[in-house]
């Protein structure tokens, strides 16, 4: 039975390997063999370094590398489809990353898989699959590293030209996030508090209003609009409070240190040799011709 169900998975590309992977996981669930269940897990999460160990655990040629993942990624699709659900989604964050790699082929190789998995997803390739991709601003639109360093990249990721003036347009590969606004965060910082605080020992809105009050006049608007530093903050004020009963929070408000966030700060990079700049007394200096 479990045969016939995988049958159609050796007609994808990678599909025979993993239909064999998941007949052996059902193998070993049904003779309690956790060592195979276990090989077969390890090779389903891409953990082999070599064919030669996947080999001699489950019988297979090939493994999950970074050539393959992709091709993997849309059996595992098409798995949990067959599973009863809708599909996979797929969320990748931080994507900045890609724009801070110094080795332009490195960056070019990651752009051409997203090329790949774009084509796939505008032109229904790519069935009961999604990806949610996170990044800043100049991962997307910097033309020297960023996504529109790449010619084909950039055109298919070209935003609407009449979405301008408060207009939105939500049907194209690219949405842009606004950044939160002060009622924003306050609405953030009232769930953070109802997740932390039981209703009867809950800090009052004032105080909510106060710390705000406080992070706006040590770092101006970043305060809402990255507010990473300001929500750990605002949490380490809670923590300190629940478990110090006799301190009053407006006894600490003033004494909240906080720093603009630089989480994304991309001053390090070196925008026309893409590496990072060295110390003056370094003995390697990098230079370009």
């Amino acid at each position: 039975m479990i045969r016939e169900k995988l049958a159609h998975f050796e007609e994808l590309t990678g599909g025979f390997d993993f239909a064999e992977v998941v007949r052996r996981y059902w193998e070993g669930h049904e003779t309690g063999e956790d060592e195979l269940k276990s090989a077969a897990l390890r090779w389903l999460r891409g953990e082999y370094a070599t064919r030669t160990d996947a080999r001699k655990a489950l019988g297979v040629r090939t493994i999950i590398n970074d050539a393959s993942v992709y091709d993997h990624l849309k059996l595992m699709s098409a798995f949990t489809v067959e599973a009863g659900y809708k599909g996979l989604l797929v969320g990748m964050d931080e994507m900045v990353n890609l724009y801070k790699l110094t080795s332009s082929q490195a960056r070019n190789a990651n752009y051409e898989q997203i090329l790949r998995i774009l084509n796939d997803v505008l032109q229904g390739s790519a069935q009961n699959l999604g990806f949610l991709m996170g990044g800043t601003p100049e991962f997307l639109m910097n033309t020297r590293r960023g996504l529109y360093s790449y010619e084909a990249l950039q055109s298919r990721l070209a935003e609407n030209t009449f979405a301008r003036d408060g207009l939105v347009d939500l049907s194209g590969p690219v949405i842009r996030l606004a950044s939160l606004t002060p009622e924003d965060l306050f609405v953030l910082l009232a769930n953070v508090r109802g997740v932390m605080q039981g209703e009867e020992a809950a800090l009052p809105d004032n105080a909510l209003e106060a710390f705000m009050t406080h992070c706006s006049e040590r770092i101006g608007e970043a305060y809402f609009r990255t507010p990473r530093n300001t929500v750990t903050a605002f949490v380490n004020l809670l923590a300190v409070l629940e478990q110090n009963p006799g301190v009053g929070w407006s006894d600490l408000i003033d004494q909240i240190e906080v720093a603009g966030d630089q989480g994304d700060d991309l001053s390090d990079i070196d925008e026309a040799t893409g590496s990072q700049p060295t110390e003056k007394n370094d003995d390697l200096v990098s230079f370009r011709l």
